[in-house]
């Protein structure tokens, strides 16, 4: 039976390519907008999201922090995807007939030292795949597009330079989350992460008291981010990934004390850490 994957942007994009990487058997949904693909998750518990949370170079997908607590899926799991723009385009179409590059505003910007040196002229574009795809179509002789290998694939162009990027390591963390989920069992000799979302009560020094607690059990936080809601600058929510599972002891006791502080604690997911986090 294939896993029903729900995407943001065209067949091809890097969501497409990271599902590919982490289930064997996929019949991908290609969405519009991000707000889709968790309605997707939403209205059908078999559909699974794979959604790009952040980017070593971009920094944080701002969209999706906002749709964390409206929809508040679980996350089940997390990849790191190792960003490899190729410079695409039709067959028989060599690198001194392009003149213009077609892609996403951040896949632009990750490869200008390359469009410069080639004398290329960007256009913006929606997104990497869907640039992939309006190159195909057209049959463009003087266009390309910065997109991935397999929207080469699909789109059946022609990958003129590998690894366009300016700069090598560009990685995007993804989070797999699906509407109904039992949260995995402790396992002393495993890595997890907790992921939660909170409102702090407004009184003096109720963060530093919430936060105060990961310090005195011991307990490593690998990310913190907050963003306002509602149209108001009175009311934050913040992003938090805990090193640990939420019943080990430590990361429980620190939780007790968050959840002290706060108008609102919600525990969005427990999930075995990627790999990649511990690569040097």
């Amino acid at each position: 039976m294939k896993n029903k994957i729900a995407i943001q942007g065209e067949l091809g994009a890097y969501s497409h390519l990271a599902a590919t990487k982490i289930f064997k058997n996929t019949k991908v949904i290609a969405c519009k907008t991000f707000e889709d693909v968790f309605k997707q998750c939403k209205k059908n518990k078999e559909v699974i999201s794979v959604i790009p949370i952040e980017n070593s170079l971009a920094g944080r997908v701002a969209d999706i922090h906002y749709l964390l607590p409206k929809y508040k899926l679980k996350i089940v799991g997390e990849y790191y995807l190792p960003v490899e723009h190729c410079l695409l385009a039709n067959h028989g179409v060599s690198l001194k007939q392009i003149k213009h590059v077609r892609s996403h505003s951040h896949a632009i910007g990750q490869c200008h030292k390359n469009l410069h040196k080639y004398k290329l002229t960007s256009v913006v574009a929606a997104d990497t795949a869907g640039s992939a795809k309006y190159i195909s179509e057209n049959k463009s002789k003087t266009e390309a597009a910065i997109a991935s290998s397999l929207a080469a694939k699909i789109y059946q162009l022609k990958i003129i330079k590998k690894n366009f990027e300016d700069q090598k390591g560009n990685t995007t963390r993804f989070l797999i989350m699906r509407k109904n989920y039992k949260f995995p069992k402790l396992v002393k000799q495993k890595k997890f992460i907790t992921t939660c979302i909170f409102m702090i009560k407004s009184t003096p020094g109720a963060l530093f008291k919430a936060l105060g607690g990961f310090a005195t059990h011991n307990v490593n936080l690998t990310k913190l981010e907050s963003f306002s809601v509602n149209n108001t600058f009175l009311q934050t929510i913040f992003y938090l990934d805990i090193e640990g599972h939420a019943e080990n002891i430590f990361v429980k006791k620190a939780l007790q004390e968050l959840k002290k502080q706060t108008k609102k604690l919600d525990i969005l997911g427990i999930y075995l850490a990627d790999s990649f986090r511990y690569k040097k």
